[in-house]
């Protein structure tokens, strides 16, 4: 029996620790993508403006969803309506903010400022001293960026402080949207609403520039796959999966792959001045997440993680009613020779 609950606790510690690596995996693969939308819509901007890819990227994500979720608006209650056009709302914010912000800052600079929001959210949302003093560091980063003499225009640095509001305010909606629609016709629903409020604007802006490079209908589909279908599709499951505070915290790799991407893609460089802030921001949240032990990526039972269906409970459990079935055959046996 030991060598049964040996190999049953050995097997439950392989899913736990699958389960903790998970959404830092699907977290990472979301940066990488975001992050490479947002390089291949910034290349195009010498043909149409960030307003316009901002709205392509809404409009062909929404039809995408659509089509391959079929949402049934009609079926859904009232709380749920409210929430997906509440989401619909901040992608549409947050994606002209963010794409105007690259306009004038490097897409690793505007990463770590739009990174603040999450990381706001996740010191607000915590009771520790180590979470408030991991605020620090990110608060100095930020006067570096925006301290006078630097080549950063303030006009970047304002946009990509409102990205961050807005990111803040998307990773809460998105968590409850994802608790409130069991399946990904929330997300579609909400990029519908997005792309019905921002598309009309992008058309009045820009639509003279989209007729006359017609050929950025395809980066619009381009863009709109990498940094909304993949980024929000893994976002939602993720956060069905970690608590808000969790996910701020694992974002802390953006400006980093931002950085790299744009460098290699965008032929973008940071002076040492831009490094040492982002490298400040990223410390900011990687001492939050040394921290934080077993709430940090693990869901409970409202958050969506399993309550203990696989933990070593139930192998004990198991194992005991085994025992119980074999210290009862013996009896049963003696019970029909006595009988005999």
């Amino acid at each position: 029996m030991p060598v049964r609950r040996s190999s049953c606790s050995s097997r439950y510690g392989r899913q736990n620790d699958y389960a903790r690596r998970l959404p830092l995996v699907l977290v990472l693969a979301q940066i990488c993508s975001l992050q490479v939308g947002a390089a291949v819509a910034k290349s195009a901007y010498d043909q149409v403006g960030a307003t316009a890819l901002a709205g392509m990227r809404l409009l062909f994500a929404a039809v995408i969803m659509w089509v391959a979720v079929r949402p049934r608006p009609l079926r859904t209650d009232w709380p749920q309506r409210r929430a997906a056009a509440a989401l619909g709302l901040a992608l549409a914010a947050m994606n002209v903010a963010y794409f105007q912000a690259i306009r004038f800052l490097p897409i690793g600079v505007a990463s770590t400022v739009e990174l603040l929001g999450p990381l706001t959210l996740a010191v607000a949302l915590s009771r520790r001293v180590r979470d408030l003093a991991a605020a620090l560091p990110a608060l100095f980063g930020v006067l570096l960026l925006a301290a006078p003499g630097q080549a950063l225009p303030a006009a970047g640095l304002l946009l990509g402080a409102l990205a961050a509001l807005c990111r803040a305010g998307y990773v809460v909606l998105s968590r409850r949207v994802g608790q409130r629609f069991p399946d990904a016709s929330g997300l579609a629903l909400a990029l519908s609403v997005g792309a019905c409020v921002l598309t009309p604007v992008a058309a009045v802006t820009a639509g003279r520039e989209v007729v006359a490079h017609p050929g950025v209908l395809g980066i619009g589909f381009l863009v709109a796959v990498l940094s909304s279908l993949v980024p929000y599709s893994l976002d939602m499951t993720v956060l069905r999966r970690v608590g808000v505070r969790a996910f701020g915290i694992l974002l802390s790799l953006s400006p980093v792959v931002g950085a790299g991407v744009g460098a290699l893609l965008l032929h973008e460089s940071l002076t040492g001045r831009q490094i040492t802030a982002v490298a400040l921001v990223v410390a900011a949240t990687t001492w939050s997440i040394a921290g934080s032990g077993g709430d940090g990526s693990g869901g409970n039972s409202s958050d969506g993680g399993d309550s203990g269906s696989h933990g070593p409970g139930n192998c004990d459990s198991a194992d005991s009613g085994r025992d119980d079935r074999h210290s009862r055959r013996p009896a049963r046996s003696s019970r029909r020779r006595s009988g005999s």
